[in-house]
């Protein structure tokens, strides 16, 4: 087999078997295919997409390449959920013990943020001590024990994946459905749970911009799942504004532990149950949506997801207390409160101007090596819909450092836009896909 002929095949729009692809994805894992060979193979998937058959047999081939976790020994139905990322969004934080607190397995691979978008682990390094460099044992022990854990993505887990999506990211050939449905799928399916439910976020502060983008990468990715054998779903979110108000990894990590005291801002949680009803369906627990709902609002209602929550944080090494006083968080020394200057309404918070708002504070990372500071962030007091005058607080800025706190100013200012008349209602929920 050779990787000219290969190239050629998919150069001419035709059909990949499942042999060629695992030749691909073997050869250049292992350093015998050259990245010229590979960048113009994904060139040409890129002109000519690649069809169901197809993408599947990549999607395994990249999950196969390293290690595939094996959660046997994990009694019940295991579910994980993924988001495609975007600005404020601390939902597993909240999610995961409301499942847990239901017996619902919880064992998930989580990463750190990168660029605009912040990451599950970092908000968890907010509570001292705590660390997702679990062993697998452990990692195992504590799902079958407290039905949560949370560990950090090992690179022996799609190896393939990681060098692929680094030759995309430079030779122009990120944007393609197959491509990107894989990429994510093949973590998701090494990471084995029975179930996964997907948070595809559409609007300005997410990868996919419109929502006709983002139904067609849901449509990919739980076809992908459901022929792996998983059981999964989609759930497509609105990401045209910041999800609740904090964004920052100190500040999201507060208004997740209000969440779970029953205060959480009604986006958010919007957003929490409709994913949280997905979960619960897909571990069998409840036989419709009215019935998953009511099941998760008592989670929070009896104070069981809080204390599940607390009780996480102090089995990986957190200081749960936390949990409890979560005023005791540290949270930027300077803090500067953007001032309104004209009368109307708020008709959009442009989230990826807030999301690199904290990423100039310091609160995310340019490169995947940046040290970030978990005590930035910015406070909105004012969301898309809400009327305002000039003198109102729109949003506080939460800072180390003077000069980068101007620069995040400047990006908050711009972020909000202001208009004469209440425009529409925007849906949180954009729709499901099965």
């Amino acid at each position: 087999m050779r990787m000219y002929d290969i190239i050629n095949k998919k150069k001419h729009g035709k059909h990949l078997t499942k042999q060629e692809i695992q030749f691909l994805v073997e050869g250049y894992t292992n350093g015998k295919i050259p990245d010229y060979q590979v960048s113009a193979l994904m060139m040409a998937i890129c002109f000519q997409g690649m069809d169901e058959e197809e993408t599947l047999n990549l999607t395994l081939a990249m999950r196969d390449s390293g290690e595939v976790l094996d959660l046997s020994g994990i009694h019940g139905i295991k579910v994980d959920k993924h988001s495609t990322g975007g600005v404020g969004d601390k939902t597993s934080l909240v999610l995961a013990p409301m499942a847990a607190a239901l017996g619902i397995p919880v064992a998930k691979m989580s990463g750190r943020g990168l660029g605009h978008t912040g990451g599950t682990i970092d908000k968890l390094e907010c509570f001292p001590g705590f660390s997702t460099a679990l062993s697998v044992e452990k990692f195992y022990e504590n799902v079958n024990q407290i039905k949560i854990a949370i560990m950090g993505q090992t690179a022996k887990l799609a190896p393939a994946d990681k060098k692929l999506y680094a030759l995309r990211d430079v030779t122009a050939t990120v944007d393609q459905l197959s491509l990107i449905a894989s990429s994510i799928m093949s973590k998701k399916l090494a990471a084995n749970s029975d179930a996964i439910v997907l948070d595809v976020k559409t609007g300005n502060g997410a990868f996919m911009k419109t929502e006709k983008e983002a139904f067609a990468l849901a449509r990919e990715m739980v076809q992908i799942g459901n022929n792996a054998g998983k059981r999964t779903s989609a759930v497509i979110t609105d990401m045209d504004q910041p999800l609740g108000y904090a964004v920052g990894n100190s500040l999201e990590v507060k208004e997740a532990i209000l969440a779970l005291n029953g205060l959480g801002p009604a986006d958010f949680m919007e957003v929490v149950y409709a994913l949280g009803m997905e979960m619960v369906l897909a571990a069998e627990r409840a036989e419709t949506y009215e019935e998953a709902r009511t099941m998760l609002v008592q989670t929070i209602k009896t104070g069981a997801a809080l204390n599940k929550f607390a009780e996480f944080v102090d089995a990986q090494g957190g200081d749960k207390r936390l949990v409890f006083q979560p005023e005791r968080l540290p949270v930027g020394k300077i803090q500067l409160q953007v001032q309104n200057t004209q009368e109307g309404y708020v008709s959009r918070i442009l989230a990826e101007e807030i999301g690199l708002a904290s990423l100039a504070l310091g609160g995310g990372r340019s490169t995947k090596e940046s040290e970030i500071d978990l005590t930035v962030g910015i406070l909105l007091n004012k969301k898309r819909g809400d009327q305002v005058h000039p003198g109102d607080v729109l949003a506080t800025v939460f800072a180390s450092d003077m000069e980068r706190a101007k620069e995040a100013y400047g990006k908050v200012v711009h972020a909000y836009q202001i208009q004469d008349q209440p425009a529409p209602k925007v849906p949180m929920i954009k729709g499901v896909v099965q």
